[in-house]
C-alpha cells in the first residue's frame, strides 16, 4: 500500500452539518474567492442532502481541513454515458494539510455515496489554468474527457 492510501484511512470523514457551517463556508471562500461570502452561507444552509453529499475531513482536535461536495445531475454531463451521474461539486484541502491523503479519503467518500446512489460514474470540473486541481483529479483515477471554453453575449433589449 502506498504512504498516501495509508495515510488517508486514516482521515476522519463526516457528513456537514449546521454546526459546521463557519468552517464549511470559510473552505468554500477558500475554493471561490470571488464568490460572496453571504452567498456562499445561504448556499451552504440550503444544501439539499436529499440530492447530494456535503462531508466534512477533520484533524484529531476535530477541526475542520478538507471538504468535498457531490450531488446527482440527470442532466448531460459532458464526458459521461449515463444517468444520473455523481458530480463533485467542490473539493478542498486547507493547504497546511495538502499531500497528507485528505484530498483521497474525501474523494473515496464522494465515490461510496456515488455508488450508494445507484451511479456508476463520478464527475467533476475545473477551470482550465487550475493545474493543481487537474493533478489532484488524475491522482484520483480521474481521466480528462474534454476541455471548453464558455462564452457570452449580452444582447441589447
Amino acid at each position: 500500500m502506498e504512504q498516501a492510501d495509508a495515510v488517508s484511512l486514516t482521515v476522519p470523514i463526516r457528513a456537514a452539518t449546521a454546526a459546521d457551517i463557519d468552517a464549511w463556508v470559510a473552505m468554500r471562500q477558500a475554493l471561490w474567492p470571488d464568490a460572496e461570502a453571504g452567498e456562499l452561507r445561504a448556499e451552504a444552509l440550503a444544501w439539499d442532502t436529499g440530492n447530494g453529499i456535503a462531508l466534512i475531513a477533520v484533524d484529531a482536535g476535530d477541526r475542520a481541513i478538507g471538504l468535498a461536495e457531490a450531488s446527482l445531475r440527470r442532466d448531460y454531463v459532458n464526458g459521461t454515458e449515463s444517468s444520473p451521474v455523481g458530480f463533485l461539486e467542490a473539493w478542498y484541502v486547507d493547504p497546511g494539510h495538502r499531500g497528507r491523503g485528505v484530498g483521497r479519503a474525501l474523494m473515496a467518500a464522494v465515490e461510496d455515496w456515488t455508488r450508494a446512489q445507484g451511479c456508476s460514474e463520478l464527475a467533476s470540473d475545473a477551470l482550465l489554468d487550475n493545474t493543481a486541481s487537474h493533478a489532484a483529479h488524475a491522482a484520483c483515477g480521474f481521466e480528462e474527457t474534454e476541455r471548453v471554453v464558455y462564452f457570452r453575449k449580452p444582447l441589447q433589449g
